[in-house]
């Protein structure tokens, strides 16, 4: 009998989307086209649903981003093993076009000339070839065009692409995923600084657990989504992805899973500093465990845990977010580190909520049902105000009929569902709707949408009076960031921090991985001055509800409690905290 070949993973399958998505990028004109296999290829990579059921039962459409054509591609693929459409593409594009065109300059037309005269598809073939100068003979290169192709390979090899926070997490959890389907692998983690709750990182790092190191390289190597490789030893591999991202995965002995897992973790910082205590106690830490030495002998301690380690050095376990030696070694060697650190599960209600009402994807009921099955026993339905008229904000005549809605909605669930705003901060720092409107919504959330660049006078005054508003308001993604596109605005924070603490106010933090507002170092401000927290999703969509992981990092970061969350608390106890009058 001729051998059945097996269908190709998700893993294989996304990556083929995403080169789709590439080769029509690189094509022109199709801009998003490009942009929808791309998102197909992250939706289908994260799939927890079984594909090939999916493909039996013709239910691919209900996966987030996979439309009809998406996925007759998918099937075609799962099917067959190849793509028509994929193959016509790479048959019009010179080969090795995706791996080369992350050098700046290195457009299609170049690389066909390129790959006509000397038969290049790769980097290091083009390196090599302008190492020896083989290119300045070509039509249309000489000996300046070889010189700016090297130090573009340089640039684009030295280049520090920060990854968001959420995509990092993503892309290391399928990582693991892929792993965890080599006998070898018994378990892992993500670490680097997506372990420490960072809002961006420049690599994304594994440490897994394996008795069989090199088997479990060579099994990560297998992975589709890998272009290229740019280190290779018997225990660690670092790879650039298919998506540009860098990544490194290491596979640590059972008794050396710890420390591993500890060095790879950091910060250089909280390292340094353990290595001091260590020595001390004449230990010396590496990312192998601990030795003692002594004039006579010399031992190992292996540890299969970070807590193992901790214990050795006599102190509590430190928790990744709170590695910046910014005063919790000193805490920890006084067993003074806090114990009710705010954690995922303490939160019992979605706050911030967008819907269609305004710039949401979603309705009233897809929301609410959506953080039903997180276990929510309540979310605020806080759409835009007015004054944000470019994201649709609700005008007062069509707040009776959004309010006619969520009782419709309320009827039919155990969620509690609270009528809310997102209020804009207006240039005066009045709020948006007048108080009457105000005084009936359930919770406030006060915003600034517009005018961000006031000077540090105005915006610091503009804030404060919306702070002292009579009605009960949380401050709104505080400062105004985006990150990697926006800085924060010039704002005196402590001085509004001054005011809030005196005032019927809370601060938002601000989950969205875009945002994360405010930093941990003003958020700190904030504790000492006991001013009380709401951690919120900021979500636009069902499956961006789950940004609460990202908002409980940065409140992890500035070592807040769970009594200091507002939305930690009973339905009735953050109705009555949040109530505006």
């Amino acid at each position: 009998m001729p051998d059945i070949k097996p269908a190709p993973d998700k893993f294989a399958i996304a990556a083929l989307l995403h080169e789709i998505g590439a080769l029509l990028e690189l094509k022109g004109g199709e801009y998003f086209k490009a942009r929808a296999y791309k998102r197909a290829a992250r939706a289908v990579s994260e799939l927890s649903e079984d594909l090939g059921t999916l493909v039996r039962q013709n239910r691919l459409t209900f996966v987030s981003g996979v439309g009809q054509a998406i996925a007759r591609q998918i099937e075609e693929i799962y099917t067959t093993g190849k793509s028509k459409f994929l193959e016509q593409l790479r048959s019009k594009l010179p080969p090795g076009i995706v791996e080369l065109s992350r050098v700046r300059g290195m457009t299609v037309p170049k690389v066909e000339i390129l790959q006509q005269a000397l038969g290049i598809t790769t980097v290091e073939q083009l390196r090599a070839a302008a190492e020896a100068g083989k290119l300045r003979d070509i039509k249309g290169f000489g000996p300046k065009t070889e010189q700016r192709i090297l130090e573009a390979i340089e640039r684009s090899q030295d280049r520090q692409l920060r990854i968001h926070i959420h995509h990092a997490v993503r892309t290391g959890q399928r990582i693991l995923e892929y792993l965890a389907t080599s006998q070898s692998f018994i378990e892992g983690e993500v670490a680097g600084s997506a372990r420490r709750a960072k809002e961006t990182v420049s690599r994304i790092i594994v440490v897994a657990r394996t008795k069989q190191s090199q088997t479990l390289i060579d099994h990560f190597l297998r992975l589709p989504i890998v272009i290229s490789v740019q280190d290779k030893s018997a225990d660690t591999c670092s790879v650039t992805l298919s998506e540009g991202y860098r990544a490194t995965v290491i596979a640590a002995q059972p008794k050396e899973y710890g420390a591993r897992l500890l060095y790879a973790t950091g910060s250089a910082k909280h390292l340094r500093r353990l290595e001091e205590i260590a020595q001390k106690r004449n230990l010396r830490l590496s990312d192998r465990g601990l030795d003692s030495h002594t004039k006579t002998t010399k031992t190992a301690n292996r540890s299969r845990s970070e807590a193992q380690l901790y214990e050795q050095l006599a102190m509590q376990y430190v928790p990744p977010e709170l590695r910046e030696d910014e005063g919790e070694i000193e805490a920890a060697l006084k067993n003074k580190l806090p114990e009710d650190l705010i954690t995922t599960t303490d939160i019992r209600g979605m706050v911030h909520c967008h819907t269609m009402y305004s710039d949401g994807k979603h309705s009233v009921e897809q929301m609410v049902s959506a953080a039903e099955s997180m276990g929510m026993k309540y979310i605020t339905i806080t759409d835009h105000s007015p004054t944000a008229f470019y994201a649709g904000g609700v005008k007062i005549d069509d707040l009776q009929r959004q309010w006619e809605e969520i009782d419709r909605v309320q009827a039919q669930t155990n969620v509690k569902i609270l009528k809310g705003t997102e209020s804009d901060i207006l240039a005066n720092g009045s709020l948006d709707y007048p108080d009457w409107i105000l005084e009936q919504f359930d919770v406030i959330v006060a915003s600034i949408h517009s005018r961000y660049q006031m000077n540090s006078d105005q915006m610091t005054n503009r804030i404060m009076t919306a702070m002292r508003q009579p009605v009960f308001k949380i401050w709104g993604h505080a400062l105004g960031r985006l990150i990697e596109r926006r800085p924060p605005f010039e704002c005196r924070v402590e001085e509004v921090l001054d005011v809030i603490a005196e005032s019927r106010a809370a601060v938002e933090i601000n989950g969205d991985p875009y945002r994360l507002d405010m930093e941990p170092r003003w958020l700190r401000e904030a504790r000492k001055r006991k001013i009380k927290f709401v951690i919120s999703v900021d979500a636009h969509s069902m499956s961006a509800l789950d940004n609460v992981r990202y908002g409980v990092g940065i409140a992890r970061r500035a070592w807040i409690r769970r009594g200091e969350v507002l939305n930690t608390l009973g339905v009735k106890a953050f109705q009555k905290a949040v109530r505006p009058v």
